[in-house]
Formats: C-alpha cells, structure tokens, sequence
C-alpha cells in the first residue's frame, strides 16, 4: 500500500473480546465510527452493544465466524466500512486477508501484506533479519525429516529447539537435549504444526537455556519514519503462553536496550516496515539480545507500554495504516515514566490449568490510582469454551518496580470472580515469589514456582 492518505471514518473491529472493546474504544474517542463482529456465543457481550453498529457473522465455532474472510469482507462492504482493525490473533497476521481487504477499497490497519508474509514465515523471518545484520542464534532451514533434524542438530549442537516454520503462541515449540529426545519431540511437534498451522514445516534453532523474553515496540509510517516504544519484559510464560509482562525490563544494562533499539529503528526504517510490529528477542549476559520473531501486529501486552510512554498505541496504528507521517502521529521522541505491569487473567483451572469456561456470576474488577483493566466481559456474561480464555488484563502502574508490583498485587487481591475457576492464585505466587521480586528471571520461572505443586 502506498503512503497516500486513506480517510477514515468507519471501521470493522475483526476481532473480539477485550481487543475488540479495546479498538473500539479509541475509536469512540477518535470521533470515528465502529461496526462489532460477533459470533451468536458472543452476542450478550458488552462491546457489541457499546459499537456504533453489530452484525453477527455466524456460529461460535471460530473457523464460521471470525476467520471467515467472505463473511468479514461482506459485511464490511454491507455497512459501509473504510477500514478494517484485526485486533490480534485470528486474521491479523494473515496476509492473504491484508490483500482481500485492500483489494476491497479499504484500509487493512496493520503491516503491509508484504510484511505480514515475509516476517510471518519463521526461517524467512530469519533469513531476512540475519541479513540486515540482526543477532540471533544457529538454526536451521525448514526440515524435511527427522533424519535431516539430526545431522542439523549435530551442526548447532544440542540443546535445541523444535519449531513449527508457520507458527506462533508457543504451540509445537519443543526442546531437546540428545538425539532421542529430538526423535520424539519431531513427531510430536509436526503434528501439532500440521493440526495448528496447516502446514508440519519444522526447523530447528539452538536453545538458549535460562534466557529472559523481552520484546521491543514498534511502530513506523509508510514513509520511512520508525519510532520504537521502548521495550517490554515478557519472561513470565506458562507453556510458552505469557502471563506477566513488565515495561520497562530491569537488570539488563541500559546501553545494551539502547543499542539494540538503535539497531531496530535502523533496520526497520531502513527496509521500509510500516505500521506496527513487535519484534521479540531473548537476551542473556552470556549472548546478549538474539532475534526470535516479529509479530506483524497490535501485541496482546501493548497496554504496559501505553501506561510508561503515555501514547495511544491503537490510535497510533489507525492513523499510521491511513498514511500520516510519524511526524504527526507522535510528533516527539516518546518517554518512559515509572514502570508498569500486567497480569492476563484466564478463566481456568489454577492447578491443572485447563480451561474454565461457564456464567461471570460475579465480575468485579478493582479500580484505583495506576490501575487500567481491559476485557470484553461484564458480570452475567458466559466465557465459552470456543475461545481463548482470558478474561481480563490487569495492568498497574507505579514510580518504580516494586510499587507497581504492589499495586497489582493488591488489586488482585480485591479482584471478585465467581462462576469460574481463575488463574490468580498462581499469578500471585509469582508476584510474591523471591526469585520474581529480586530479579532472578528467566522464561523458566514460572516452572520453579509450580514446582512445589
């Protein structure tokens, strides 16, 4: 798509629950009109009352209803939309979508489907960073057999990491320490990749042990300009799922972060990125920052970053997608302020951590100063087992870590759900474990706090 400027005046928020109420949010504030998309599960939900117009797109089951192109693009056409958000998750890191809506006339507000292909693919991503000079650890091309995995393992040299090429969230990601270990973890990582992703695309990277998970913001014109957000701490994970996330990370040297986001802004700009991005790394004394991936779209964690930098991130990606110059969008170097963390709230099971679905017959979220909840749920609501569970962001804010951490703390202790069973008893055993609060983190934290279970 081309920097020439894309009025807008309504959107289509192809998403829902709390990303959805997110969207249309900032949308209400920006003076623009919103048109919610719902599933026939999701329609006693409070943003689909809350948007300027609602269309049900069809059944719960996701595959009939939010990924559901035709259906999208139909009632974007129907109700006169100029644009579409895609939230995250579903269609947003689909690239084929980016051009069906841009074939339609309308705005995709994300990445160009350039981007959105090239960055999505994992060993492409790879290739592409590794030529601009990016970081990152010894991997391989995409794998055809387990027989190639082993003599690639034995290249890299174990430990490594089993990774679908197509996919994302942690899913199919296995390590393995010998070559029966890589055997077993082939097998079952193909098809998780094949029932996932479509595609059992495998290939193999070196696993750095005991790294921490930080990811740096991004976002960036159509016209050359890119601002990075400053960086956010990510290494509380659940099965490669993230739970807590902190902005800004503390302990690693504060060079070492400028640096690296010199490098970015470089890069990106450089090539020609737009929009909004994610670009995600691990980092370790031993190795320093090595590339992982870059998500091509709004992050889940995206609130922690707002509440340090004070900037309206959903804002800043409708009206970069339109074609505004960063010089006007965010006219000054953006500034950090304190720090800020959030907890993801999932409705499930805080032992065996299977999902909870069932009625909200209580729901209430604490308020206060440096508090910030985002859901799409309301008391009387149902969380269904057709989607992701979480229920509810909590974010804290504060002047420095530990009365962020407390404030969060606090809040959770006076947050009041009933009906279904909650992941806050192990959120809080990591807010208050020594190695959390001393900064002894690393992405297999969460595994020495259930370990006592």
């Amino acid at each position: 798509m081309s920097g020439a400027p894309h009025p807008i005046r309504r959107v289509l928020v192809a998403n829902r629950g709390a990303v959805a109420a997110r969207v249309i949010r900032t949308l209400r504030r920006m003076g623009l009109e919103s048109v919610a998309v719902y599933s026939e599960a999701d329609a006693s939900l409070p943003y689909v009352r809350a948007a300027d117009q609602a269309v049900c797109i069809g059944p719960a089951p996701a595959a009939q209803s939010y990924l559901d192109q035709a259906r999208l693009l139909q009632v974007a056409r129907e109700t006169g939309a100029d644009a579409v958000h895609p939230g995250y998750g579903f269609l947003s890191e689909n690239a084929d979508f980016a051009e069906a809506v841009q074939r339609q006339g309308l705005c995709f507000i994300g990445p160009s489907p350039h981007w959105i292909r090239t960055l999505g693919h994992k060993t492409q991503a790879r290739a592409f960073m590794a030529a601009q000079g990016m970081p990152q650890a010894a991997s391989s091309a995409v794998l055809h057999s387990v027989q190639e995995a082993q003599e690639e393992a034995a290249r890299i040299g174990f430990p490594v990491l089993v990774k679908p090429a197509g996919g994302g969230g942690g899913i199919g990601m296995l390590p393995a320490h010998d070559a029966p270990q890589l055997e077993a973890a082939w097998s079952k990582a193909s098809g998780m990749a094949a029932k996932y992703f479509g595609t059992a695309e495998l290939y193999l990277e070196k696993l750095i042990e005991a790294p921490r998970h930080i990811e740096f913001q991004v976002l960036a014109d159509r016209h050359g300009e890119v601002r990075v957000l400053f960086e956010r701490d990510c290494s509380v994970q659940r099965r490669h799922q993230k739970v807590v996330e902190e902005a800004r990370p503390a302990g690693i040297p504060a060079q070492a972060l400028a640096d690296m986001r010199q490098l970015l802004a470089g890069l990106l700009a450089r090539t020609g990125y737009d929009v909004i991005g994610t670009v995600e790394m691990l980092y370790t004394p031993q190795h320093g920052f090595v590339f992982l991936e870059m998500n091509t779209r709004l992050q889940v964690e995206h609130a922690v970053t707002e509440e340090i930098t004070g900037i309206d991130i959903v804002e800043a990606q409708i009206r970069l997608a339109a074609g505004e110059r960063m010089r006007e969008v965010l006219p000054a170097e953006p500034v950090a302020s304190g720090h800020a963390i959030e907890a993801r709230i999932y409705a499930e099971d805080p032992v065996r951590f299977l999902p909870s679905p069932g009625r909200l017959d209580r729901f209430e979220m604490p308020q206060g100063e440096g508090l910030r909840v985002e859901t799409g749920y309301a008391q009387g609501c149902s969380v269904t087992p057709f989607y992701d569970p979480m229920v509810a962001k909590l974010v804290a804010h504060g002047s420095d870590r530990a009365q962020a951490i407390a404030r969060l703390r606090q809040a959770l202790a006076q947050t009041r759900i009933e009906g279904v069973k909650t992941n806050i008893p192990f959120i809080e055993r990591i807010l208050g474990h020594a190695d959390f609060l001393d900064l002894r983190i690393d992405t297999g934290i969460a595994q020495r706090v259930l370990a006592p279970l």
